[in-house]
């Protein structure tokens, strides 16, 4: 079904599915292709790669440039959580199995909230495979450093009611995670994909899917994941940060730093969770800079 022009005059991309060895479909930009390394685009929850698009604008006449909807999000498949798992497991080998089929063997990193941990995460074996890293409020290593908010969100059925059927999730976001505020067009396209509970369910699970305390499920894959994070010292790592994120606050980003000696750190004082949407001036030159 084609986007609504409102949303395609904001997201002006062809479109591209893969199908997963599961069976189920992903959907994933691929614009321009013109260097050596491709950039690919990680986002998390509860937006798309709509996150990117004006990125991708931006960066698409010097690299290919690639960003994938999670299962579950922007225009790919919403199964069931009989059909998927929903969880960092699943969406770490979904996306090293695209990457693969792409035949793509070295690439530039740029990640987001959920991002992080999906993109690090399917790498932790291979780490050598990123020439360049970016990180944009994300972590990859565990934490139970969660807002009351988000929290509340976690809780079963009333969470999930409030997520899944009254937009409890995605629709607060596109106030409280942006400090600048969003167009009307930008909040029409993040809200677009989660229209119903059925469309939903990926925002919900990813809530559910926040390791806390040893005996969750995601834990030991994200521990993996936080122990190999030493090897990025070899790899050109920048941090690009809304430092008015009340979710991956600035506490976060002194994380990376003490974990990443060579780490260099962008600070967008006045940007939020959605710092693209704030700052995306600073944000196109910082990045831009460093890949080029």
């Amino acid at each position: 079904m084609p986007l609504p022009n409102s949303i395609a005059e904001e997201f002006p991309f062809e479109e591209n599915h893969y199908n997963l060895g599961s069976g189920l479909r992903i959907h994933f930009v691929d614009e321009g292709g013109k260097e050596k390394f491709p950039v690919i685009f990680l986002h998390g929850n509860p937006t798309w790669s709509f996150f990117y698009r004006k990125l991708i604008i931006s960066l698409k006449n010097h690299f290919r440039c690639i960003a994938p909807d999670h299962i579950g999000c922007g225009l790919s498949d919403k199964p069931t959580s009989n059909q998927f798992s929903y969880d960092l497991k699943g969406h770490s080998s979904n996306l090293l199995e695209l990457i693969n089929s792409l035949e793509i063997e070295k690439f530039n990193l740029i990640v987001h909230d959920w991002g992080g941990a999906i993109g690090l995460s399917a790498l932790r074996h291979e780490l050598s495979r990123i020439n360049k890293l970016v990180l944009l409020n994300t972590a990859s290593f565990l934490s139970e450093d969660i807002p009351k908010r988000i929290r509340i969100c976690r809780t079963p059925i009333v969470g999930e009611f409030f997520v899944r059927q009254f937009n409890g999730f995605a629709w607060p976001a596109t106030w409280m995670a942006t400090s600048k505020g969003l167009s009307v067009a930008a909040k029409e396209g993040f809200l677009y994909p989660y229209r119903d509970w059925n469309s939903r369910i990926a925002i919900w699970k990813f809530i559910r899917d926040i390791p806390i305390g040893d005996a969750h499920p995601t834990t030991q894959i994200l521990r993996e994941t936080e122990n190999s994070l030493s090897e990025l010292a070899n790899i050109p790592t920048l941090a690009c940060w809304g430092m008015k994120d009340f979710c991956f606050h600035p506490g976060f980003l002194e994380q990376w730093q003490k974990r990443i000696p060579n780490l260099k750190s962008h600070s967008l004082m006045n940007a939020g969770h959605y710092l693209l949407e704030d700052d995306f001036v600073n944000c196109q030159k910082t990045i831009g800079s460093f890949l080029l």
